[in-house]
């Protein structure tokens, strides 16, 4: 399988904010350092999780060298580096490969409704200006964006797109990618409750912010599946699945640092709009983590 280095538990990092609401470097590749150390097979910064759109281009800038000097080749990064334009994801793209990033993600952000024609022109456009490879990212919930599996069948006719997030919660689309593509299509699965059910599908690894609060559980689970024992990896996913639930209902950013913060460990703050969770939602969080540890 060309140009694929990840597989396994790809870990999202939150992005912390100080108490002016400027980005804290230092809290963040601390909280990077955790899931390496934590097992996580690899890093996915600037996605849902580490509150990308809301954060300037010095700021994604210094988030993604930060997210490579502190992996120094331990663990593959994968970079987000999707933009409205074709002209800014080319040059955050850009900037991602001269930093070190093994490769990046790119979802087709949109204010008008895009064209399957423009999306791929799109990521044709960026696949051109770079070598490393592209991870193609299906979310509508968040992109406004539902790319179909024959414009999913499309996007991996570029050379350079050679992985495929599925984050729609619909698990036949990732028979149908296996299905259709063959066994070697990498498909990744984004959407929480669907963890165990994509790893049967024969997804190559979940993307996912669980591993900052659960990550032993998260790992036990991917080794599982990888050695065939499906009745203890079913223990496993239903063990966590209420934690994983709970953390996309109520918002990963928010979700996350409460988590953290309910751990002992430092969460940093949130960038406005963003408000932490109610006490009534910590304190369910609460609950769920005690009975989880």
């Amino acid at each position: 399988m060309k140009n694929v280095p990840f597989k396994g538990i790809i870990a999202y990092p939150i992005t912390p904010f100080d108490q002016n609401e400027k980005v804290d470097v230092p809290l963040f590749k601390k909280l990077v350092e955790r899931l390496i150390v934590s097992g996580s097979h690899g890093i996915a910064p600037l996605g849902s999780t580490g509150v990308m759109p809301y954060l300037s281009d010095d700021e994604k800038e210094a988030i993604t060298e930060a997210s490579i000097q502190q992996t120094n080749g331990r663990i593959p990064t994968l970079v987000g580096v999707s933009n409205l334009t074709t002209e800014k994801t080319i040059y955050h793209a850009r900037f991602a490969e001269k930093a070190g990033a093994d490769a990046v993600m790119i979802i087709p952000m949109s204010y008008w409704k895009l064209t399957d024609d423009e999306i791929v022109g799109h990521y044709d456009a960026v696949a051109s200006k770079i070598s490393i490879p592209i991870m193609a990212y299906n979310n509508p919930a968040t992109s406004g964006v539902d790319m179909s599996p024959a414009l999913l069948k499309r996007l991996l006719e570029i050379p350079n797109v050679t992985m495929i997030k599925e984050s729609t919660g619909d698990i036949q689309r990732m028979h149908y990618l296996r299905k259709e593509l063959g066994e070697e299509t990498a498909f990744y699965n984004g959407s929480n409750p669907l963890a165990l059910a994509a790893f049967t599908a024969g997804a190559k690894g979940w993307c996912t912010a669980a591993p900052n609060l659960i990550p032993k559980l998260n790992v036990d689970l991917y080794k599982a599946v990888e050695t065939g024992d499906l009745e203890k990896a079913k223990d496993i996913f239903y063990r966590q699945f209420d934690l994983l639930k709970f953390i996309v209902s109520k918002g990963l950013p928010r979700a996350v640092k409460a988590g953290l913060n309910i751990l002992g460990e430092d969460g940093g703050n949130l960038r406005s709009p963003l408000k932490p969770l109610t006490e009534k939602e910590t304190q369910e969080l609460k609950h769920i983590l005690t009975n989880l540890n």
